[in-house]
């Protein structure tokens, strides 16, 4: 085997290593003073593990629980104008800045908002406190419901036409249906769809943050930022950041098995129409009711969000030079990050290929998957923490704390930009390896002509949402900052905590039309680049 032709891989777990590793060792050195028995029986410490594991294993059951008959109505009602938007609209939470969406709950459910405004007009006092347990779970859902019902729709889109027709012949009642059809479909994508949600209410820091209301709703993400920006503890921000190490590294062990790249649907039109119970009367109406009520849950706090920034003072917030500073950074940091990413992301896929198609190691496509979702078990606060305490050893200028945030930043978007591009060169590597054998094409030359116009579309989708997440992404920048305005979700978040709701509204609104400007742009451009 010739080394020298792993290069890209071999870069790309260089990089890999140097920042997940040399931040997990800055964790453990500072880690070796520390009394283990002492902290470990911290009653604290105790709590904040249990609220974390309570708040995300409720979060999960709930947001796949109501998916499931939300998916089931978009599944059965297959045909209907407006369809393929609606569906569409539940891919917007996902690209969503979380710290623009957690102002848009608070605008519909918080204490002065739309519901409680209106339940107060009919004299009925408003029970639910935004913040706590319940508002935490309220986001959750508003952000994990739309993801899981785009990754169950699938299980739907397999089941042939046959079955229907089958079923509508020996007049299957509509639980028989699930029971015997739909079920067993299910059953291959429920698993995934649990464990991905699970992990990602698990690492949530933002939400949290924002909505935890105190110390009885702390999650480990959010105790460490509290631990290092607040109390200044390294010791005990670098033990949070172990156990947060090994429970998601042991969560993630524990369910590999169902970490697959599941689909996400894109809308189709499902061929249901021969299912025995998509005409009947009392579905429809039960169809239509669910579909309404779960466009309205997530379509309310973002119209709030729009509505808000053209009341607030548009002029004067556009007006600062702090706004646009920050706006600067972030898209630094954003482009930086997916670039990054990108090409970590080709390196291992390009060296997966070589070794599925010329070296005869099929389970190299898996472990490259595995390599590059490393963040399933060490989450970016983690490594921020770790990156934290080197900074803190060493006098570093501001650009090299951006520099940081931006690597952390390529972790996170890893994942999806290697799942969109891995399948795709390695299907492309099937379909014309020998062809370019035989006609001598190798390195630049292959890669312009036959590798570019396969993976075109991929990179570009995978840049376009792994720059709009890093944009508005603001865990480790938070960790970071040290003045309220080092990127544009973390000014956001001093002003919503500063209770100027009004300024936060606008920020929020140039803070989504930025991150869907940058989605479009990245996609666009990166779509139609000539090879």
């Amino acid at each position: 085997m010739r080394l020298s032709a792993l290069w890209p891989g071999g870069f790309a777990v260089f990089f890999l290593v140097a920042v997940v590793g040399g931040s997990l060792l800055t964790v453990v050195l500072q880690f070796r003073d520390s009394n283990l028995v002492e902290v470990l029986s911290d009653t604290y410490l105790h709590s904040v593990i249990r609220f974390t594991l309570w708040q995300a294993m409720l979060s999960t059951l709930l947001s796949v629980g109501l998916a499931l008959p939300v998916a089931r109505a978009y599944a059965r009602q297959s045909h209907f104008f407006g369809r393929h938007t609606l569906v569409m609209l539940m891919g917007l939470p996902v690209v969503m800045p979380v710290i623009v969406a957690v102002l848009g709950i608070v605008s519909i459910y918080g204490h002065n908002g739309v519901i409680n405004q209106l339940l107060r007009v009919t004299g009925v006092a408003p029970a639910f406190n935004i913040y706590g347990l319940s508002g935490i779970l309220l986001a959750h859902v508003f952000f994990n419901l739309p993801l899981a019902v785009r990754l169950l729709l699938p299980a739907w889109e397999q089941i042939p036409g046959e079955s229907w027709r089958l079923a509508n012949t020996l007049g299957m009642s509509s639980s028989q249906l699930f029971r015997f059809i739909e079920w067993p479909s299910l059953t291959s994508f429920l698993p995934g769809t649990l464990v991905i949600i699970f992990l990602l209410c698990f690492t949530s820091f933002a939400v949290v943050l924002t909505l935890g209301g105190g110390p009885n709703a702390t999650t480990v993400e959010v105790a460490i930022y509290q631990t290092l920006r607040f109390d200044f503890d390294p010791a005990r921000a670098t033990l949070l950041a172990l156990i947060q190490l090994a429970l998601c590294a042991t969560i993630a062990l524990a369910m590999i098995r169902w970490l697959r790249a599941l689909p996400i649907s894109q809308g189709l039109q499902l061929q249901t129409k021969d299912r025995p119970d998509c005409q009947a009367l009392t579905y429809r109406i039960q169809d239509a009711v669910l579909i309404v009520a779960s466009t309205l849950f997530i379509g309310l706090p973002i119209a709030a969000i729009v509505v808000a920034g053209l009341q607030g003072p548009i002029l004067g917030v556009i007006l600062d030079p702090v706004l646009w500073q920050a706006t600067g950074r972030s898209l630094g940091i954003a482009l930086l990050a997916t670039s990054l990413a990108s090409l970590v992301a080709l390196g291992l896929a390009m060296t997966a290929r070589r070794l599925v198609l010329e070296y005869r190691k099929p389970q190299a496509t898996d472990i490259a998957l595995w390599v590059g979702s490393l963040t399933l078990a060490v989450p970016p606060m983690v490594i921020g923490t770790g990156l934290f305490l080197w900074v803190l050893m060493t006098d570093m200028p501001q650009m090299t704390t951006l520099l940081l945030i931006a690597l952390v930043n390529a972790l996170m978007v890893l994942p999806y930009a290697l799942r969109s591009i891995a399948p795709v060169l390695i299907n492309s590597g099937r379909h014309y390896h020998r062809l370019c054998q035989q006609l001598g094409l190798e390195g630049w030359m292959r890669f312009r002509l036959i590798d570019w116009p396969a993976i075109r579309r991929p990179v570009a989708f995978a840049a376009g949402l792994g720059g709009a997440l890093s944009f508005g992404d603001m865990g480790v920048a938070a960790l970071f900052d040290t003045s309220g305005a080092i990127t544009l979700p973390v000014m956001l978040y001093y002003r919503m905590s500063a209770y100027r709701f009004d300024e936060a509204a606008v920020t929020a609104l140039v803070l989504v039309l930025i991150s869907v400007l940058v989605f479009w742009l990245l996609n666009r451009t990166l779509g139609r680049w000539p090879s």
